[in-house]
């Protein structure tokens, strides 16, 4: 079984930055997409980005475009979200989640397309 724990999270300032990891560990794919979402309170679920394993391939919600960035290293089993320039609207609890197969541009924005879920970390941006 694959296990997703996701760290970092913390409270931080209007303006500053946070970078997440997500690390996976149990049973392995040659092949998957991992996929940062985020869940305000109140609010629905949001795609925030998405890496894939092997190859290019990286994409953003429009939200969070130009501010945050995805990057893997493959050998740790890790996927990293660097957030910068952070808002107070980018408060919520952010999730990674895995997709055992290359998911297509049309279905990495949806969670239902993503098989295992971490645990989540909580991100508060307040001065």
């Amino acid at each position: 079984q694959l296990r997703l724990v996701e760290s970092g999270g913390s409270l931080v300032q209007p303006g500053g930055a946070l970078r997440l990891s997500c690390s996976a560990s149990g049973r392995t794919f040659s092949t998957y997409t991992v996929g940062w979402f985020r869940q305000a309170p109140g609010k629905e679920r949001e795609f925030v980005a998405s890496i894939y394993r092997i190859g290019g391939g990286t994409y953003y919600g429009d939200s969070v475009k130009g501010r945050f960035t995805i990057s893997r290293d493959n050998p740790k089993n890790t996927v990293y979200l660097q957030m910068n320039d952070l808002r107070p609207e980018d408060t919520a609890v952010y999730y990674c989640a895995l997709a055992e197969t290359r998911l297509i541009l049309s279905r990495v924005w949806s969670g239902e397309n993503y098989e295992y879920w971490g645990q989540g970390t909580r991100v508060t941006v307040s001065s």
